[in-house]
């Protein structure tokens, strides 16, 4: 059971997902509440039976599960909806992300969320927040070539997320991703060491 947890954000766009992936690699144990949000909505997911009773079945794709798409569309064009969405998913991504940190056997745990400034509940369940940061122009940049969308799609994706100061100022740790792969890199190795140091002092301290 790791009892160590790092709580990962950053913006759209900002390459969390690279970062992750590095940490997983030095030996971390990762829990993505992304992911998690994605298994509870495929065909048969723990959250598809109360979505079809709220929502009805267009928002349903052609192979079961929610289409993410539609319910994205949807949920942008009505706060109403999306805080339905939100009561339905965010109580089951909070039970099943704190089993997984749990049973961790790692010596950390990379518990990732997007919304982690904004939830007073997974910054509580943190002993560190890393905050993957980058310019604004890069962000927009960055997901208007993965995601085809307009510059304008991108800054109203932004503007329902935290700024970027209000996650700097929320930070224990920063990994700042320009674009140079080798200072990234470099960044991710440092924070963890510093992290098998933290979480061995942990550790120590509870026995």
């Amino acid at each position: 059971m790791s009892g160590f947890v790092v709580g990962l954000t950053g913006g759209i766009g900002s390459g969390k997902s690279t970062v992750a992936e590095r940490f997983v690699e030095q030996g971390a144990a990762l829990v993505d509440t992304d992911a998690i949000a994605r298994e509870l909505t495929l065909a048969g997911g723990e959250a598809m039976p109360a979505l079809l009773a709220e929502f009805g079945r267009e928002i349903v794709g052609r192979d079961g599960a929610m289409d993410r798409a539609a319910m994205r569309q949807r949920v942008f064009a009505d706060p109403v909806a999306r805080r339905r969405l939100e009561a339905i998913l965010h109580p089951l991504i909070r039970r099943i992300s704190a089993e997984r940190c749990s049973a961790a056997t790692a010596p950390y745990v990379i518990l990732d969320v997007p919304l982690l400034i904004e939830s007073k509940s997974y910054r509580e369940r943190c002993d560190r927040i890393l905050v993957v940061d980058c310019p604004e122009d890069l962000q927009i940049e960055r997901v208007m070539a993965r995601n085809a969308l307009s510059s304008d799609a991108v800054r109203a994706i932004m503007a329902t997320q935290a700024t970027r100061q209000q996650r700097l100022a929320a930070a224990s740790d920063v990994i700042v991703n320009d674009g140079a792969t080798t200072k990234l890199y470099g960044q991710i190795k440092a924070l963890h060491l510093k992290y098998l140091a933290l979480a061995a002092e942990k550790l120590k301290a509870s026995c």
